[in-house]
């Protein structure tokens, strides 16, 4: 069964629970659309695949992601044996509007009501059983934050698959039924709903894999009437006298079903006069933006200091003494001590903060907040060509790039999705954050989170200037798109989604970071220990004179400017390319690397870096600090982001996006350090 409803009425909140932990994400076969699928047992011997579509106002597809939907219902995609429709109860009328074209697709419906409390709360009473008898199919109440309501849909879900019945769709006008009517013969004759196909070529809309050159004849013939005269001139056309007429259908059903007392203005319109405003609305999010990044690095900063002093002291030791013990050889201790403990032992001292993060940011997703945030963003979006919606593949890269470039599907040009695809690399994802606030505390103390606040700031800046850029030269034809955006209601965060989303999303970062990591630091390992000159054999010599130390020094002078231009932040950066989780791992292993008293020896790294920053930068360690943090936001993105980059716009765009991002990542490193040593 799929679930089907508008976004924002709870429909992936349901899926999950529903589904609990047996769901899986991918991409629908045939399509490059990610969908969430999932096991639910609404019977103890009667196991049911769940996929939760996209959310969808109508089934005439603006993005590929609604242009799935419809295929779907449809018939041209694999055709579902049940729809759920997933519709809220405060907002009926437009969710009435989909369910209009779901029921022409001729499945079997039921129907998850979802608000009730908050239609309640607006005046709004809507009776289930009469909207059941109305409609012709099972209606359950449910309320999917508290999981009541859940048995009840898992019966008529039961029902409604052991014993079909497909309920008639809405009646409209008598002209579009005569029209409809007329092109029944032809549509009858494919093996698609007759009803749904006729109402979508009448409306103008193009299926994919039909016969269409048969049917415009067909169709010129039906639509004759409705296209001339007063029809024409009173609804602009067949498509918005069939919308007219659904609407009518929905108002009918509202009237009868629904209880309308008058209420005044609720607390959450009343929030978002302040955080919507255009005055209070852009410093709202800021500072909230602010709060996040203060709270995570002054609430992480001390278990990070017990963390680091656990690895680089007793954990460390305690394996280089069990090694010797056993009598391993000297590459082995330098692989597993020098390489994997200490690279490893560094990432894993930024759990905390990663914990802190994506609960704060969850919190703020799942309160109904980040909505709120895509709207403000409308305008500055509008200045780059893009919609408003556009900021929501924003949102998601602050988390990682990756899911944020696969999300530029929900916008309807192509040529949006490539402009965005090219400005997503440059948003800052949370495998800098942990470089960020490495060297922000060791700099700037107390002040690391104001600095973190500062490279998020620069990020969202780098989106706006690049795309103002791109906006007048390659991407000049882009038209303006007016925003749709469903504001959810304020709500109080669940604790079981906040746990779930932020258990979801750290053992993602674990996972990807754990196999980036393992394989980066052994790599580098095995570079650092082969020896470049000297007699010095094999894991012998100096990390500085291995081949990883030689080649990065050589690259080293290209970033003198800048201030950075040490061996030990060239090595960092280029294993960067790869994750930028690997940063922080390969300073522990190129400092790390020198002497066992410099393993043991907690917090080595901080002083480290200060001296490595103070020497290449001639005195201005702060400046050159900023100048790196900059370099490393702006230059290319992780292996895994350029991936999904090449397959998202295509490798000429991916290619022009690398060369565009290292350029502006040295010119920015270059004016930050020359200005920053002046000012600082």
């Amino acid at each position: 069964m799929v679930l089907v409803g508008n976004p924002n009425v709870g429909k992936s909140t349901l899926f999950n629970a529903l589904t609990g932990a047996r769901q899986t994400v991918g991409n629908w076969p045939g399509k490059t659309v990610h969908l969430a699928y999932g096991l639910c047992h609404v019977r103890a011997a009667m196991p049911v695949t769940v996929v939760d579509l996209p959310g969808t106002y109508s089934l005439d597809p603006r993005s590929p992601d609604e242009e799935l939907t419809r295929d779907l219902l449809c018939g041209l995609q694999h055709r579902p044996d049940l729809v759920v429709m997933v519709m809220d109860a405060a907002n009926l009328a437009r969710n009435l509007y989909l369910l209009a074209q779901v029921l022409e697709a001729g499945l079997p419906v039921v129907i998850a009501l979802t608000m009730g409390d908050l239609a309640v709360a607006r005046g709004l009473r809507v009776d289930p059983e009469r909207l059941a008898a109305e409609l012709g199919v099972p209606v359950v109440p449910v309320t999917p934050r508290r999981r009541t309501g859940l048995e009840d849909l898992a019966t008529a879900v039961a029902s409604a698959l052991e014993k079909p019945a497909v309920p008639a769709p809405p009646r409209l006008a008598a002209e579009v039924e005569q029209a409809l009517a007329a092109l029944a013969p032809f549509c009858a004759a494919l093996p698609y709903p007759e009803r749904l196909t006729s109402t979508t070529v009448l409306g103008g809309g193009r299926l994919p894999d039909l016969p269409q050159p048969l049917l415009d004849e067909a169709v010129r013939q039906a639509a004759g009437l409705l296209r001339s005269g007063a029809a024409d001139a009173e609804y602009g056309g067949v498509a918005a006298l069939l919308a007219e007429g659904r609407y009518a259908w929905a108002h009918r059903v509202l009237a009868a079903v629904a209880d309308r007392r008058q209420a005044g203005p609720s607390w959450s319109d009343r929030i978002d006069r302040i955080m919507t405003s255009r005055l209070l609305g852009v410093p709202a999010f800021l500072a909230m933006m602010w709060i996040v990044f203060a709270a995570t690095t002054s609430l992480v900063a001390p278990v990070q200091d017990l963390l680091g002093a656990l690895f680089d002291g007793p954990v460390s030791s305690g394996a280089r003494g069990l090694l010797d013990t056993l009598g391993a050889p000297a590459w082995m201790t330098g692989l597993l001590v020098d390489g994997l403990i200490s690279g490893v032992g560094q990432l894993l001292t930024f759990v905390p903060l990663m914990v802190v993060m994506f609960v704060l940011l969850t919190l703020l997703e799942d309160s109904g907040y980040m909505a709120r945030a895509a709207f403000v963003a409308d305008r500055l979006m509008r200045l780059l060509g893009l919609p408003g919606r556009a900021f929501l593949p924003i949102i998601v890269g602050f988390g990682c790039n990756v899911p944020a470039l696969s999300a530029t599907r929900i916008l309807g040009q192509p040529g949006q999705r490539l402009l965005l695809g090219l400005l997503l690399p440059y948003v800052s994802c949370t495998a800098r954050l942990t470089v960020y606030v490495l060297v922000a505390t060791v700099f700037f103390g107390r002040a690391g989170g104001t600095v973190v606040f500062g490279m998020y700031l620069l990020s969202i800046t780098l989106v706006v200037l690049v795309g103002l850029l791109l906006r007048r030269t390659l991407f000049r034809d882009l038209a303006e798109e007016s925003l749709l955006l469903e504001l959810p209601p304020y709500r109080m965060p669940s604790a079981r989604v906040v746990a779930r989303h932020t258990w979801r999303k750290l053992s993602g970062f674990l996972r990807t970071a754990s196999t980036v990591i393992v394989g980066t630091v052994t790599a580098v390992w095995l570079l650092a220990a082969i020896p470049v000159g000297g007699a010095a054999g094999f894991g012998e010599a100096p990390i500085e004179d291995s081949a990883f130390g030689v080649a990065s020094a050589a690259v080293a002078p290209v970033f003198a400017p800048a201030g950075f231009g040490d061996w030990h932040a060239v090595a960092a950066l280029a294993t960067g390319f790869v994750a930028k989780e690997a940063v922080v791992s390969t300073m522990a292993q190129t400092y790390g690397g020198t002497t066992p008293e410099d393993v043991t020896r907690p917090g080595a790294l901080g002083p480290a870096l200060l001296e490595t920053f103070e020497r290449s930068s001639g005195g201005h360690p702060g400046a050159a600090a900023l100048a790196f943090l900059v370099f490393l936001l702006a230059y290319t993105p992780c292996m895994a982001t350029l991936a999904t980059q090449w397959r998202e716009i295509g490798g000429r765009l991916t290619l022009l996006g690398v060369v565009m991002q290292l350029s502006v990542a040295w010119l920015l490193a270059l004016a930050v350090f020359q200005l920053a040593r002046i000012v600082l």
